[in-house]
């Protein structure tokens, strides 16, 4: 009992030490107007070289989930159930783009290293996907969430989780040497499940909302946080992105009780937030690092290129301007979460030695780079000119 006790607060302190750096943190990123992802996976990288806290996996995963499902859900708030129809259907050749340019780089270095086929699919997996996560993060910080490219970053960031509900049976079964009958089920069951969690949020949107809805804020607290983990938690389980679950119930509420959740859920969102980004970082063994930085390093550079591409394309089909295709460029080059987690499948399996701190030492390095692009959008805006034959516009000289 005692030496529990004294594990418990051991945890409690470091928890609040931890907290406490990542409350300077935002208090000088505040000064400097850039979003707060990359100072907080530092911290979290930096704890745990230094084995300042050790928490148990479970922890860390539970804690690291709620703060994605939230991130998530929070973006869906900003969308209603016809402007996600129109801007899947008009996002859907970008979506096809953003596979092929994006999933293939992964897949080759895969095959040039010598590695079987399912671990180079698994790494195609891994650059193929951006961070849900950070992006919506992202966008919440540099204040963009009602931008003209929003949508259609957010169009690529829905179709990405909807191509999963494909991807990980598929992949999950291939690396347990499952049937082609066993198989085609798990997809089929996944895919079943996103239909009806997307008719669900286009269709009865207006009748969850009055069943939230309620006076006491209380209530419609503890009614949709429950509602966004329990939709969160069956998406998961059924082979679908529990980010995009939460996302749809975002969707699907509308009216006053949207703006009520978006103010009572505003600071939980913030504090899962942090705990995520840290958690991210505390998870990279760095001493893993060293020994594959130089081919993680190439396949960033490469696919954070694609990545560019992808929402170059994506913004210019829509018809927005030159400076929102590179905010939008700039935004989809994180990758986070769903790389780790694809990554993970291949290391419990034992499908390569190098796939787990190859994609750790990878997504860190675009986790640290892509809000920095997203920040600072304008480097881009010189090179997608050229890619779209525009001269970049100058900002106007302020007046006397």
């Amino acid at each position: 009992m005692g030496e529990d006790h004294a594990d418990v607060a051991l945890i409690l302190g470091a928890l609040g030490v931890a907290a406490l750096v990542l409350a300077a943190l935002a208090r000088a990123r505040a000064r400097g107007g850039n979003s707060p992802i990359p100072f907080y996976l530092l911290a979290g990288l930096g704890l745990g070289s230094l084995g300042f806290i050790e928490i148990e996996d479970t922890v860390v995963e539970v804690g690291s989930e709620i703060g994605v499902v939230l991130l998530l859900f929070m973006l869906g708030l900003e969308y209603t159930s016809s402007e996600l129809r129109s801007n899947l259907q008009a996002g859907l050749p970008a979506g096809v783009a953003d596979l092929l340019l994006n999933f293939t780089p992964g897949l080759a270095m895969g095959l040039l290293l010598g590695w079987d086929l399912v671990a180079a699919l698994l790494l195609g997996g891994v650059t193929y996907i951006s961070s849900s996560g950070i992006i919506a993060k992202v966008l919440t910080d540099l204040d963009r969430l009602g931008n003209r490219e929003t949508p259609s970053v957010l169009s690529l960031l829905v179709l990405e989780d909807l191509a999963m509900a494909v991807y990980l049976p598929l992949v999950a079964a291939l690396l347990v040497g499952g049937t082609a009958i066993s198989t085609l089920g798990d997809v089929g069951i996944a895919l079943a499940a996103a239909a009806l969690a997307l008719i669900v949020a286009l269709r009865y949107g207006e009748r969850l909302s009055r069943l939230v809805a309620h006076r006491s804020e209380e209530v419609v607290l503890l009614t949709t946080f429950g509602l966004i983990l329990l939709v969160a938690g069956v998406a998961d389980e059924l082979q679908v992105s529990s980010a995009v679950g939460a996302f749809l119930v975002g969707v699907a509420l509308s009216g006053p009780v949207a703006e009520e959740a978006r103010r009572l859920l505003g600071p939980l969102r913030d504090l899962f937030a942090a705990t995520f980004f840290v958690f991210f970082g505390l998870g990279v063994a760095v001493d893993e690092l060293p020994g594959v930085i130089v081919l993680a390093m190439t396949l960033a550079v490469v696919t954070a290129i694609t990545k560019i591409i992808t929402g170059w394309w994506a913004t210019k089909r829509a018809g927005v301007g030159l400076k929102g295709q590179a905010r939008a460029a700039g935004a989809l080059v994180a990758r986070g979460e769903f790389s780790i987690i694809i990554a993970a499948l291949g290391v419990a399996a034992g499908a390569e030695s190098q796939l787990g701190p190859l994609a750790a030492a990878y997504v860190l390095i675009l986790a640290l780079a892509g809000p920095l692009l997203a920040r600072y959008s304008g480097v881009l805006e010189p090179v997608l000119a050229l890619m779209s034959r525009e001269r970049p516009q100058r900002a106007k000289p302020a007046p006397p």
